[in-house]
């Protein structure tokens, strides 16, 4: 297996080196900017999030002045991701690194762990990514690799079987860049074969968006930031429901049956 896996990082190296990917979150990331690329990568193509992350970061360049930022201001750039909580955690996440880290994120992964929105694998990437940390972790496009170059054939393929494969490729070295060449390495073969992630055991076929509650949730939102008296479609069974969440979430209050955006 040793010759098999040096093969395997000379391979991806070699990909890497031809054909590696330029992005903004990639030069020099503080550890603000790992939290937010990486934020915005969850459930979002890299072109939208490439157009998007310098917009964010002109209006929200820090930690301190996203958390002193309002939740209006928050949604209303976060607009057009998707996800809409996403951007609530992002505003959560600044105000507890500023109001009980000292503006310094810590990137121990279970540190991590207790921010909002951060889960195991995000707390991998973000420990690797912001300090260069040999952090295992798994994520879409590395688990595509995985399986497309160690399982050849089989189905319900599952994150254990993977990770120590992950670990035993892991370049100690140079974790960040490492981890980059396999997220580029698993886009191309995104383009290029039948999807190896369907053979995974965490595949899941995401939903469609028209008629969803989601978009029930965007609307909402939308109506309420906009600031005008809100028309929403009260016959709809959804309704009720998404309004329950997204003040369960923290996102809107309700007072006197009139609701609006929080604070």
């Amino acid at each position: 297996m040793k010759t098999e896996i040096a093969a395997f990082q000379d391979k991806v190296w070699d990909f890497y080196r031809d054909h590696g990917r330029e992005l903004d979150w990639r030069h020099d990331p503080t550890p603000y900017q790992v939290v937010v690329s990486e934020l915005m990568l969850q459930q979002t193509q890299v072109a939208r999030v490439a157009e998007r992350y310098p917009r964010w970061l002109r209006r929200f360049p820090s930690f301190e002045i996203l958390a002193g930022a309002s939740v209006v201001e928050v949604l209303g750039e976060w607009q057009g991701m998707g996800y809409n909580r996403r951007a609530l955690y992002l505003h959560r996440i600044a105000q507890a690194v500023m109001n009980d880290y000292g503006g310094i994120l810590p990137t121990e992964p279970d540190e991590l762990l207790k921010f909002p929105g951060i889960g195991l694998n995000t707390a991998g990437s973000i420990a690797a990514f912001a300090s260069d940390a040999p952090v295992v972790f798994i994520e879409t496009n590395i688990r595509r690799v995985f399986i497309h170059e160690f399982f050849h054939v089989g189905d319900e393929i599952s994150d254990k079987q993977l990770m120590p494969l992950i670990e035993q490729a892991l370049d100690s070295e140079n974790p960040r860049e490492w981890y980059y060449a396999l997220m580029d390495y698993g886009s191309y073969l995104a383009k290029t074969v039948a999807n190896p992630n369907r053979r995974s055991k965490h595949h899941v076929v995401q939903s469609k968006f028209e008629g969803s509650k989601r978009q029930v949730r965007g609307e909402v939102l939308r109506q309420l930031m906009a600031g005008s008296r809100p028309s929403f479609d009260i016959d709809d069974p959804r309704l009720k429901e998404v309004l329950l969440a997204l003040e369960s979430e923290g996102f809107i209050v309700v007072k006197d049956q009139i609701y609006s955006i929080a604070e």
